[in-house]
């Protein structure tokens, strides 16, 4: 258990936990801004901060800063095709579409086991359609897989983004599955490791503590050293933050052969 303080007026960050002494943190300090930011991404999860934000007309459920950081890896990557498991709404769909049409380079394939109907036709009628290909399917059966594999050139550099059912089985399924698409030096990103830290949460599942991204991703970096955990660092920082406030962390995976 944890407490934390956050006094205006002194202007210090003070946390307390498991009954041990508090740690106060001043203003301005990378420690006070990691413990604020601890809190504010639990409160924001349970006020459910992340379902209030679109992207060209589309809802995007996901963290604003997450969006900054990713935007940097597919320009610094130039992936030939972003794929991403789990469409809900399309908004991320429509994203990555259009750091691929600023670029002048890319595509993005969708998958997802049901792409609602009234989901389907905003995105098939959006402006950036022409970047976006559609795949309905469970993301680790062989059909879909063969799908998605089609879909690719033999050359095609990809960044895999996995979004979808976020138990640990599943995504542990998915980073075998898609982890051959991904290019050296390319990543693939388990989204969702944030279940791990807000598990005592009303919305929270009974099993979030173990029944995450953020343990499918331990297990598979055991079977394989072709990935490594790596969060992208910066490009541009002259602030005193160094760590990143996500809903992903643990799920950056870079292909380093």
């Amino acid at each position: 258990m944890a407490t934390i303080r956050i006094d205006l007026d002194g202007e210090f960050v003070e946390i307390t936990e498991d009954e041990t002494e508090p740690r106060r943190y001043p203003f301005g300090s990378p420690e006070a801004f990691a413990v604020a930011s601890r809190g504010w991404l639990r409160v924001g999860f349970d006020a459910k901060y992340v379902y209030g934000f679109t992207w060209l007309g589309r809802p995007i459920l996901q963290l604003p800063e997450d969006l900054v950081r990713v935007q940097e890896v597919v320009y610094r990557t130039h992936p030939d095709v972003v794929i991403e498991t789990g469409i809900a709404h399309g908004g991320s769909l429509i994203f990555y579409a259009s750091l691929c049409k600023a670029m002048g380079h890319g595509r993005v394939i969708g998958v997802d086991i049901e792409i609602r109907p009234h989901n389907r036709t905003a995105i098939e009628a959006h402006d950036l359609f022409d970047f976006v290909e559609l795949i309905e399917g469970d993301s680790v059966s062989g059909e879909t897989l063969e799908r998605v594999r089609s879909s690719i050139g033999p050359n095609d550099r990809a960044l895999v983004m996995l979004d979808s059912k976020h138990t640990k089985d599943h995504v542990a399924a998915e980073l075998r599955a898609y982890a051959p698409f991904v290019a050296i030096d390319s990543y693939i990103v388990a989204a969702d490791g944030i279940m791990a830290d807000v598990a005592a949460s009303p919305l929270a599942g009974s099993d979030w503590s173990w029944n995450n991204p953020r343990e499918a991703v331990t297990e598979f970096l055991g079977t394989t050293d072709d990935f490594v955990l790596d969060p992208p660092a910066p490009v541009f920082n002259e602030g005193r933050i160094t760590d990143a406030v996500s809903y992903w962390a643990g799920g950056w995976l870079r292909r380093v052969k």
